[in-house]
């Protein structure tokens, strides 16, 4: 199990895209310590002194490749009092706290799997994708959905993944243009893997009907797993 750390860091690069949608790039401190694709970290804007207490935080799934030590990204919409000081806030040069790694929302390698991501829910996978080599063998199908084509964050990456790791297949799901995700408009694709897992990352409202489909195609709750946030 790894050890949780806290790592200040200084903001390298926000970048903004649209509707409130945010990017940010940290620059820790130290090399941030070993985790999972899946994995999440807390982060702080308060100042954080190592004798105290942790200040108010929040979770966001760490967006960043494993491999790359020396950097932090996360993606955020701005949804609450949290997220409004972050857009008001975090500025490059500035500071902040983070604790990492938590979660175990991870990605089995030998099974195949189904990804639905809602918004900024893709960040639980952008580096699950980064990890993906061309040999894998167990299919990965990927459904990302975005309220408009300009969301769609992580769809450059996503797509050319998909052009490097043959087992890997990418929808870009435009709700403006198609609709919401759907586990109908899905299931044709779905129906050619070998029993998969589905993992389903997004707001509460999309994880519940996604849920309830899959449970009325007779996909079992073992089956399914879940990454809520809000």
């Amino acid at each position: 199990m790894a050890v949780v750390r806290r790592l200040s860091c200084v903001v390298r690069d926000v970048t903004d895209h649209g509707d409130r949608v945010y990017s940010v790039e940290l620059e820790p401190s130290t090399a941030v310590p070993r985790f999972t694709p899946g994995q999440f970290l807390h982060l702080a804007l308060d100042p954080y002194e190592p004798d105290g207490f942790w200040p108010e935080s929040r979770v966001f799934s760490i967006a960043s490749s494993p491999q790359n030590r020396g950097q932090l990204a996360i993606t955020y919409a701005v949804k609450g009092v949290f997220t409004t000081r972050m857009e008001r806030e975090l500025a490059v040069g500035g500071r902040t706290w983070v604790k990492l790694p938590y979660g175990e929302f991870v990605v089995d390698p030998a099974r195949d799997a189904v990804l639905f991501a809602g918004g900024t829910g893709i960040t639980a996978f952008t580096a699950f994708l980064l990890s993906l080599r061309p040999e894998r063998s167990t299919r990965v199908l990927l459904f990302y959905g975005a309220r408009t084509a300009d969301l769609f964050v992580y769809g450059p990456l996503a797509e050319a993944r998909a052009r490097e790791v043959p087992a890997l297949t990418c929808h870009l799901v435009c709700e403006a243009t198609h609709g919401r995700l759907n586990v109908a408009a899905a299931w044709p694709a779905i129906e050619r893997l070998d029993d998969p897992v589905f993992y389903l990352s997004g707001p509460p409202l999309m994880l519940a009907a996604l849920t309830t489909q899959l449970g009325a195609r007779g996909v079992h709750e073992a089956s399914i797993r879940t990454d809520a946030w809000e």
